[in-house]
């Protein structure tokens, strides 16, 4: 134990006379480092959050400038940078400095999510420019569909068999969707016989596309095209579709036609619904004359609603002799909101004694938050159920009438 004790005390002695080799240490100051690429990194994104604030204000000289100086840092906006200088160098009319700094994004940055968006870019510029680019000869599907639309302004029988061809191919469905959308565009007979075709016979997603599109275009044309594929197809969600694209074509008679003679029950009430988005306020009016049908009446007073048509709701809920009908008509008076609704609500409370007319009534007052109309039927009131049923709606109102009333109340 002495000897252990001996030599352990040996080296400790051995170890302390040995020479300091602290000046031959080298410090990494590792904070500092960081602390350097993080201000690095926060000047970098200031300097691109201000690139594309000149962007958005459309100061292409000033958002040039800054992109460059992002794009030379060569860091995690570098790419984004030269695909927006490219863009802005295109808006100022420098096509060749754009085109050059794409060709600088490719080749540095091959795998950036810009790159595609900067080959959009270069076949714009390059149609801009009154280069003619064949289609036939761009692999990439998304740029052979700008390659089409250039080709469209010059050369539209050239384009149509190719659009045609993206459409009955094999594309994907949302290059045919986009194919379908450019023909729209283009308002010519054989584009709208591409379309009605399709709207017939194409796969259901297709279909909804052409009929929708069909109805954005209008005209009278397109109409017809949309009542052939109505009357040929048993199809009730096609047929729905056609209800919608009447609507957008504001084609007000044919819907009436339809909700007039369509023997599907469901069809009627779409094509009332679409009546009633369209504001078609005399259609519905008539319709409701003629409608047998309970439920498709409830429709129609909806589709009034819809419409904003509260002097025709005012006057079912006052003469309608069908009770269901008549308090259809003062819900959707509540819901419609606005003066008049609110006015023709308390003239039905006054000259209608039916009780569940008036509890109707005081549920449409509250739902339109009508506080005012509500104290002064508390005021007249007499019955006590039907003045206890409006305190009741007034003490959860936030509202400083009803607040106001209540406190009245309370010291009667």
């Amino acid at each position: 134990m002495k000897t252990l004790k001996v030599m352990i005390a040996a080296l400790l002695l051995t170890v302390a006379a040995l020479p300091a080799r602290s000046s031959n240490v080298i410090v990494v100051d590792v904070d500092s480092d960081k602390e350097k690429a993080e201000a690095r990194a926060e000047r970098e994104e200031s300097l691109y959050d201000e690139a594309t604030d000149m962007l958005d204000e459309h100061e292409w000289k000033k958002a040039a400038q800054l992109f460059d100086r992002v794009a030379q840092l060569h860091m995690g906006h570098a790419d984004a940078s030269l695909f927006w200088l490219a863009y802005a160098q295109n808006k100022m009319g420098q096509r060749s400095e754009a085109l050059s700094t794409l060709v600088e994004l490719n080749k540095n940055y091959p795998k950036s999510r810009w790159v595609e968006d900067g080959r959009q870019l270069e076949v714009e510029i390059r149609q801009a420019s009154g280069q003619r680019i064949e289609p036939g000869n761009v692999e990439d599907e998304e740029l052979k569909l700008m390659a089409i639309s250039g080709l469209m302004q010059t050369d539209p029988e050239r384009a149509m068999p190719i659009l045609e061809k993206i459409i009955s191919g094999k594309s994907d469905i949302k290059m045919k969707e986009k194919a379908l959308f450019v023909l729209s565009q283009t308002g010519s007979k054989q584009g709208l016989e591409i379309l009605a075709r399709t709207a017939k016979s194409s796969t259901p997603e297709l279909r909804a596309k052409a009929i929708r599109y069909l109805g954005i275009m209008g005209g009278e044309h397109s109409r017809q095209v949309l009542t052939d594929v109505y009357n040929s197809t048993t199809d009730v969600d096609v047929k729905r579709s056609v209800l919608k694209s009447f609507m957008v074509s504001g084609d007000k008679a044919r819907l009436l036609a339809l909700a007039k003679s369509e023997t599907d029950p469901d069809l009627r009430m779409e094509a009332v619904t679409q009546l009633g988005v369209s504001g078609a306020r005399n259609e519905l009016a008539e319709l409701y004359t003629t409608e047998q049908s309970i439920e498709v009446r409830k429709k129609i007073i909806q589709a009034m609603f819809i419409g904003g048509n509260s002097e025709k709701l005012g006057e079912i809920a006052k003469s309608e002799k069908n009770r269901e009908l008549r308090l259809a008509a003062i819900k959707n008076l509540g819901l419609l909101g606005g003066t008049r609704s609110g006015q023709l609500l308390v003239s039905i409370y006054n000259t209608d004694s039916d009780p569940e007319v008036r509890h109707t009534v005081i549920n449409s007052l509250f739902i339109q938050n009508n506080a005012s109309a509500l104290v002064a039927l508390a005021r007249a009131e007499p019955n006590r159920d039907l003045k206890k049923q409006i305190i009741s709606k007034l003490s959860i109102m936030n509202n400083k009438d009803a607040t106001d009333y209540l406190m009245e109340f309370l010291k009667e």
